[in-house]
Formats: structure tokens, sequence, C-alpha cells
């Protein structure tokens, strides 16, 4: 294929800063491993991004959008519609984080030796472990 100009770009995407801007955009996404939807013929990346804007393999919309959802710092989050998502009644909340009030004073004591007979029996045992063998995990 011929080299791609502006000019080929300019039909599909008047403003030239903003051709730039896209191009140079889907030029990074190349280079980051998105797939590309022409041939290279051993172009490179931004040749690459302009000839797929020429051809309109990648609409021009979808790079805009991509474009601007990479320089958005605070994404905006869709809340729930009110028929999706019924509101509970405050009685029937559950308290999250909060323990019993009475209870607040006290304060639980574990010794070391508690500590770690609980740990150990917590750790699952090995397979090898359960068909005998010398030493631990059967290896010996």
């Amino acid at each position: 294929m011929a080299r791609v100009t502006v000019e080929d770009c300019v039909d599909k995407v008047p403003n030239r800063f903003e051709l730039v801007l896209l191009a140079s955009h889907r030029a990074r996404a190349l280079a980051s491993g998105s797939a590309m939807t022409v041939e290279p013929d051993n172009d490179k990346n931004p040749v690459v991004a302009l000839r797929e804007i020429a051809e309109r393999t990648v609409p021009s919309d979808d790079i805009r959008e991509d474009l601007i959802h990479s320089i958005q710092k605070n994404v905006e989050v869709d809340e729930p519609e009110a028929a999706a998502a019924p509101i509970v009644q405050q009685d029937r909340r559950p308290m999250l984080g909060r323990d019993e009030q009475s209870a607040d004073g006290a304060v639980d004591f574990m010794t070391e030796e508690q500590l770690l007979r609980g740990m150990e029996s917590m750790t699952p045992t090995e397979p090898s472990s359960a068909g005998g063998g010398s030493g631990p995990g059967g290896r010996g």
C-alpha cells in the first residue's frame, strides 16, 4: 500500500489536532499489544494507526471514547435504579463491624502456647505425611 497521508484521514476525522490525538492513542494501544486490524506491511505503529483510521477498520468514535476514558481520573459509577436495588428497612440492615456493646470492656487473652496450638490445628496435613515414612513430609 502507498504511504498513508493526513489527507487520507482528514475526511474521517476533520480536526487535525483530534486526528493526531486519536492516532497517537491508537499507536500506543498497538504498542501495548492491541490487535492490528490492517496488515502491518513492515510499518511502525503510528503509520498502522493512521491506516486503520483511513480505512475505517477501527471506528474513530471508539478510539475517542477509549482516549477519554484513559485520561479521566474520576470515573463515574452508574448508580443502580431504585427498582433494581430495593432499599432495606433500617431495622433489618445488618450492623457491620459492631460487636456486642456489653463486651467492649473485656479483652481476649491468649498465651503463646495456645496460639501455637491453634495455628497447628489449622495447618492442612500433607498427603505424603499420611503414608508414613520417616521425618516430616514423609522424606527420610
